[in-house]
């Protein structure tokens, strides 16, 4: 059974697990790190209330997340490990963070993904259109709905 709930920073292995398993934006643990992204690093923004973060669990085991930060009224991680994907795990996390971000703000929210992505399709049926890109591959997507 899916449940979708708060991230604590008891969960980072657990998050970095699901981040370093995915198919598409694939990082290493150790490319994250370069990038300054730590379990530690995570827990402290969470911990400043700047962000917040869901993750999904299917009988107890956390199999996607996702995390958005205030300021910049973004959704910086949305994750699925590829065993539950397409089956409405990423559709409930969006919507969690997208919840979010919309209290008391009715501001667009961004994010940004690859062209060449499933990632990019899935947004852009949910009503996210770009805006931007980022170099050749990468487009920013703003929801408004």
């Amino acid at each position: 059974m899916l449940s979708i709930r708060p991230v604590s920073p008891d969960d980072m292995p657990d998050l970095f697990r699901v981040r370093t398993s995915v198919r598409e934006n694939h990082q290493s643990e150790e490319e994250l790190l370069k990038l300054g992204i730590t379990c530690d690093s995570l827990s402290e923004l969470l911990r400043s209330g700047e962000a917040q973060g869901w993750c999904a669990e299917v009988d107890g085991t956390i199999v996607g997340f996702s995390m958005a930060r205030k300021s910049d009224r973004d959704i910086f991680a949305l994750f699925v490990v590829p065993e539950f994907e397409r089956g409405g795990i990423g559709t409930s996390l969006l919507k969690a963070a997208v919840d979010w971000l919309r209290i008391g703000n009715t501001k667009p929210i961004r994010l940004s993904t690859g062209r060449a992505t499933t990632a990019f399709s899935f947004y852009r049926k949910r009503g996210w259109r770009e805006i931007d890109s980022i170099g050749d591959d990468d487009a920013v997507l703003e929801f408004t709905g």
